[in-house]
């Protein structure tokens, strides 16, 4: 994983310890680049990932976006809690194999809140969702 700081990788990696078991570890979501301004997470694509119908559930693309968003919004007030108080989310295209590299961006940041938007690519760049997240800091 890139890191701009020392004390970034360090937090970083104390976040991935926390993760070991969590939902976003079952998923085999990876945190690939990290830093003030972005987060960048992967997915390969698994059978357990897809719906009824072969396609990879929204509810893997919204987690995806909303963890990315959410360690941004963790990056960015690292003294503080935060929790996701809006996440929407506009699904585009369907993902059925491959990788989903999910991009996620600072808009603003307050002293209590937070807004990021993300957007999930499929391996040849087509946008497959994206969305907006507001985070409150606790």
């Amino acid at each position: 994983m890139k890191a701009d700081s020392e004390e970034l990788r360090q937090r970083l990696e104390l976040w991935n310890q926390a993760a070991v078991g969590s939902f976003v570890d079952y998923l085999g979501c990876r945190v690939d680049e990290a830093n003030e301004r972005r987060v960048v997470m992967t997915l390969d694509i698994r059978p357990h990932h897809l719906n009824l119908i072969g396609i990879v559930h929204g509810g893997v693309h919204a987690t995806l976006i909303d963890s990315a968003m959410g360690l941004l919004a963790m990056i960015a007030k690292p003294e503080a809690s935060v929790v996701t108080t809006n996440l929407n989310l506009n699904y585009v295209t369907k993902a059925e194999q491959g990788r989903i590299t999910v991009t996620a961006e600072l808009v603003h940041a307050s002293r209590k809140s937070v807004t990021t938007m993300a957007y999930a690519r499929l391996d040849h760049g087509e946008i497959c969702a994206f969305g907006t997240g507001t985070f409150r800091v606790t």
